[in-house]
């Protein structure tokens, strides 16, 4: 597993540094290091880490394979009367087979499939790989450590944009909601480690470092971000200081879901407030302002999206239908609103349902562990921060930030059920 774990970090730091950068390369090597790792991971796989796997991955692990499939499937011919009206057009113009793929466009689409495929394949390499919990505490550093680089990048460009021109803020912005989550968790780690027997000055610095990262990860999100992604990060805030009381206090079972009911219906009158604010479909309520142009492009680009969408990956090149010749080029205001043209309500609807079991079993994970119940904790909060910052911002189409959100969600789900 030793090189599957170096290749693990590989792949999200390198993917995260470059893209924070601008290089255009940065994907593509990220998720070369995800197939390696892949690769060793499975050379070298004994039976207790898969049965690990089985465990950890036991809420939905069918979820998980039906995302790339779903891509797949959008690449093979079918009745154009699933497909995208694209293909319905063309054929009515010119003439033709009744069959065509659903997507508009075969390569963007297959190299979303590619992206899919990394990104699930790091989520299971990281289960297997994180059992061991001094593996998943360097994984964490790793993660805390990416995120606030990625958070101070985003405070520099804001202070002097000649420091850091390239970076996008959209990404910086999701990782900086991560890395608040992950530095948190590094400070509960040091506390952790003070009250045994480990070094306290030792402690005191990885606490320092957890509090400094997590200080800069809050600027970027609370003073450089929009109003929206500051009431994500909140969310995934309160739900950590959520499991800590119940953690401390020692409730009961029947006090525990009192209070996470109460919590949840206080985010449900959060979030139905926040939508209420403006009008029109709801994918667009939480994004910021476009023009009106350019909302009326997407708006009529999403009343004509069927079940299965027009093709993973291809909302600008389908966009550019919808725009006018002097306008430019149709970007996605959010992620909801990108899973919906690209995979319709079919793949809303998978990825949410993957992302509420995921949540209730992170959730249940850390009420269940013990010293290590941090770990589940920050993807929890990881989560919910990533479910609220769809509806707000593009930034987790970034491929950086998906790599780096499976990895995520792979380390609390792996400490979820370890015993080791």
């Amino acid at each position: 597993m030793s090189l599957a774990y170096f290749a693990l970090i590989i792949a999200v730091v390198s993917a995260s540094f470059l893209e924070i950068a601008g290089a255009k390369f940065g994907a593509q090597l990220g998720m070369m290091a995800a197939a390696l790792s892949l690769v060793s991971a499975a050379s070298s796989t004994q039976k207790s880490d898969y049965e690990h796997y089985r465990r950890a991955t036991s809420w939905g692990r069918w979820l998980l394979v039906a995302i790339p499939l779903g891509i797949a499937a959008q690449l093979v011919p079918v009745w154009l009367g699933l497909a995208h009206p694209i293909w319905t057009s063309t054929r009515d113009a010119l003439g033709g087979l009744l069959l065509g793929s659903i997507t508009a466009d075969l390569g963007l689409t297959l190299n979303a499939l590619m992206q899919a495929v990394a990104a699930v394949s790091l989520l299971g390499v990281t289960i297997a790989v994180v059992r061991d919990r001094g593996r998943a505490e360097l994984v964490l550093f790793v993660l805390s450590g990416t995120t606030a680089v990625a958070a101070l990048a985003l405070d520099l460009h804001r202070l002097s944009p000649g420091l850091m021109p390239a970076t996008p803020a959209d990404l910086a912005t999701t990782m900086a909601g991560f890395g608040i989550m992950l530095n948190m968790a590094v400070m509960q780690l040091a506390a952790e480690r003070a009250e045994t027997r480990h070094s306290l000055l030792r402690s005191v610095a990885i606490g320092l470092c957890g509090l400094l990262g997590a200080l800069v990860s809050a600027i970027a999100i609370f003073g450089f971000s929009g109003a929206n992604s500051a009431i994500a990060a909140s969310f995934g805030i309160v739900l950590i200081l959520l499991i800590l009381v119940i953690r401390r206090l020692d409730l009961s079972a029947l006090a525990a879901g009192a209070l996470a009911a109460a919590g949840l219906i206080g985010a449900a009158i959060v979030l139905t407030f926040l939508f209420e604010q403006t009008s029109g479909p709801v994918l667009l309520r939480l994004v910021p302002d476009v023009g009106t142009e350019t909302r009326a492009a997407l708006e009529r680009m999403l009343s004509d999206t069927r079940w299965f969408g027009a093709g993973a990956g291809t909302f600008s090149a389908v966009g550019a239908i919808y725009q006018s010749e002097t306008a430019g080029a149709l970007s996605a205001p959010s992620t909801a609103t990108a899973i919906f043209a690209d995979m319709g309500w079919i793949g809303l609807l998978v990825a949410g349902v993957m992302c509420l079991l995921a949540l209730i079993r992170l959730f249940t994970g850390a009420l269940q562990r013990g010293r290590d119940s941090f770990f589940p904790t920050t993807a929890a909060a990881c989560l919910v921060f990533a479910l609220v910052q769809s509806f707000a911002g593009p930034g987790l189409l970034r491929p950086a930030a998906i790599l780096c959100f499976s990895m995520i969600l792979g380390l609390g789900l792996s400490q979820s059920v370890s015993t080791r």
